[in-house]
């Protein structure tokens, strides 16, 4: 018996790694769904957008960084069926940018070690990306 249709989502998130090679998670805020959980940053991929150009205008929207398409490099995706829709994820690596990280649309942001991302709560989508990255890094 197969499961009822449900709309697919696709997003864009990036593991941006800095020099120490620590990786950039952010909390969802109050009122947002899955309030409290951290995340890769990223967001919606709105309809006839590339997905590189849905992350650069995320990151600057969220994050207040710019980054160059060159710098961002596909890695792995997460593909995970919530009850009322089914997320589908790629996960770019990014080194290079320009500005000062900022938390602009999150309630905080923490650089981690990718050894210690399992001690910070993340949605399902996210959890199994983070292997991908301790084994990487």
């Amino acid at each position: 018996m197969s499961a009822p249709a449900v709309p697919t989502v696709f997003v864009v998130a990036v593991a941006l790694i800095d020099a120490d090679g620590r990786v950039l998670i952010a909390q969802r805020p109050e009122g947002k769904q899955m309030a409290g959980l951290w995340e890769f940053p990223g967001g919606k991929v709105e309809p006839g957008e590339r997905p590189e150009a849905a992350l650069i205008r995320e990151l600057k929207e969220e994050l207040d960084i710019d980054v160059q398409a060159a710098c961002l490099a596909p890695f792995v995706f997460a593909s995970h069926g919530y009850e009322s829709f089914h997320l589908l994820m790629p996960l770019y690596l990014c080194r290079r940018w320009s500005g000062v990280v900022k938390a602009r649309e999150h309630a905080r942001l923490a650089w981690v070690k990718p050894d210690r991302l399992r001690e910070y709560p993340m949605p399902p989508a996210d959890e199994p990306l983070v292997a991908w990255l301790r084994d990487l890094l």
